[in-house]
């Protein structure tokens, strides 16, 4: 079986964002999918953590991908699936509410 590999993808950066912290980038574009990094409660103004409860740091969360997924062109609506990870399990009900 011979596997053909994907040579059109785009990273997609964006300044409202925070940078990447490591070296890859904050999504690629592969076709009409769009995969972006994992996000952390950052200020992308700041490059610090923000300040606050579960809920204003799921807020910022999902605002970083927000950003992103605008960046390449779609909007929260296009998502088919977010994968989070919460460390206190406490925090579930606020966090679904955002």
């Amino acid at each position: 079986m011979k596997v053909e590999l994907m040579t059109n993808k785009i990273a997609v950066y964006t300044k409202m964002a925070p940078k990447a912290i490591g070296p890859y980038s904050q999504g690629i574009a592969v076709d009409s999918f769009l995969f972006v990094s994992g996000q952390l409660p950052i200020d992308p103004d700041t490059g610090k953590f923000i300040d606050g409860n579960i809920a204003a740091r799921a807020h910022q969360v999902f605002n970083n991908l927000k950003s992103i997924i605008h960046a390449a062109g779609g909007t929260m609506a296009d998502v088919v699936k977010i994968t989070l990870f919460l460390t206190d399990m406490n925090d579930f009900n606020a966090v679904n509410e955002i």
